[in-house]
């Protein structure tokens, strides 16, 4: 054989290819850029929620002003500057992994929604929203690796998908710290699906991104740290009481931000329709109602509230977890973006507050772990997820068995309620309302 047809040869190989190398190499950076900027992100959110704190501090009337008027200026630049920003992200996501019109990708997962997605989130903590920005990172990284994907012009339509799997994965698994969990989330939640095919993608990519977040902010917990564990009798109860009511919670949740997504009916709904922004500055309201309910509490994405409790350094209302979960509602419903990845989780952790006296032989850190994973299972209801998800921002191993036994339980509870998962139902309706669909 001649050398110059040997040569050519190998440079068609997978590993001599200086055309995959250049693409494997963006793709790398891509998931650097994204850990860069949830990083970035998650920093950013913490101090807008701070802001608003420092800003009402003995001023109990000036959330009723802020509420309100921040939350109608956030629905207006989210109708008008960035359409298609609105809400969590995650729907957006798993509706652009079924579009089969690669113009209507494009729009849902641009640069310019990318940066909407993180100004108008950040808008959102600032004034009071309970919000928060795990679901919007995302869609942010989905976004940017998407837009690597058009520079390099790939040909089949199953490795641009790949990449969104891997922009959404490596979001959750730097806006939480937990690589193992954005692996999980784009399987179980994403995709549905386990493809051999693009599963270097997504693993490639989270890892990358767990390295690079490791090396920029260190190996920390997002809720901290417990070492709690359960004997089998108490731990049988508190798994069983968890489920049942963290599922049923969840579930109810998850249906009233289905219902809400398809228009409320009555004059209510005629309301909303005709004057969106007054019902976004209702909204507002409803959270500086229930913003002084809770001594403020219910404001923000919820997370020193639960690493409070993880820590066992936190006393709550007894009603926060029901403040907490109305204030959810009322500023997704509102239509401005944010997530409820973090505001669910505490959630969770205010049910798991209030049941650990019904089990008094159960460590109070245990029922906390028990509490966020069934609440945040019955909502989602993507079990292995919220097993994984908690059992990693808590270091702990210990309760794994229970963890995973509360999530499947709460899922079967939450069915029985919602019927259809929540990011699924609402990936389907933005699907409808966007005239795409198709193939996957």
């Amino acid at each position: 054989m001649p050398p110059e047809n040997r040569l050519r040869r190998l440079g068609r190989l997978p590993l001599m290819s200086p055309r995959l190398w250049m693409r494997r190499l963006t793709f790398w950076l891509g998931a650097i850029v994204v850990s860069v900027v949830a990083i970035a992100f998650a920093q950013a959110a913490n101090m807008a929620s701070d802001l608003f704190l420092q800003v009402i501090a003995g001023r109990l009337w000036l959330p009723f002003v802020i509420c309100p008027v921040g939350l109608a200026i956030s629905f207006l630049l989210t109708r008008h500057v960035f359409p298609g920003a609105q809400g969590s992200g995650i729907p957006q996501t798993i509706a652009a992994l079924h579009m089969d019109d690669e113009g209507l990708v494009n729009r849902v997962l641009s640069l310019r929604i990318a940066i909407g997605k993180v100004a108008l989130t950040l808008l959102g903590l600032a004034v009071g929203g309970s919000i928060g920005r795990e679901g919007p990172t995302v869609q942010v990284g989905a976004s940017i690796m998407h837009t690597l994907g058009r520079m390099q012009r790939l040909p089949r339509p199953e490795l641009r998908r790949a990449l969104i799997l891997a922009g959404g994965a490596t979001g959750i698994a730097a806006a939480f710290n937990t690589p193992l969990a954005g692996v999980v989330f784009a399987i179980e939640e994403l995709s549905h699906s386990f493809e051999a095919r693009t599963s270097g993608t997504v693993f490639t990519a989270v890892v990358i991104a767990g390295g690079t977040t490791l090396g920029l902010v260190g190996n920390y917990t997002y809720f901290g740290q417990t070492a709690a564990t359960l004997a089998t009798q108490p731990g049988i109860a508190a798994v069983l009481l968890c489920s049942c009511v963290g599922g049923l919670a969840g579930g109810v949740f998850s249906w009233a931000l289905v219902l809400a997504s398809r228009g409320l009916p009555g004059r209510l709904g005629q309301m909303i329709i005709r004057h969106p922004v007054l019902f976004a500055a209702l909204c507002g309201l409803s959270l500086a109602v229930l913003g002084y309910l809770s001594d403020g509490q219910t404001f923000g994405t919820g997370y020193a509230q639960a690493r409070g409790l993880v820590e066992e350094h936190s006393d709550l209302t007894p009603f926060f977890a029901l403040l907490k979960l109305a204030a959810t509602v009322v500023s997704y419903v509102s239509g401005i973006p944010g997530g409820i990845f973090a505001p669910c989780l505490s959630i969770g952790a205010g049910i798991g507050q209030v049941l650990a006296p019904l089990v008094p032989n159960a460590p109070f850190g245990a029922m906390i772990l028990l509490g966020m994973t069934a609440y945040f299972s019955g909502v989602v209801q993507a079990p292995i997820t919220a097993t994984v998800i908690v059992m990693e921002m808590t270091a702990n191993q210990g309760l794994t068995i229970a963890l995973m036994a509360t999530a499947f339980l709460s899922f079967g509870v939450s069915r029985l309620v919602c019927r259809r998962p929540l990011y699924s139902a609402l990936a389907q309706r933005f699907l409808l309302l966007q005239g795409g669909g198709g193939g996957h």
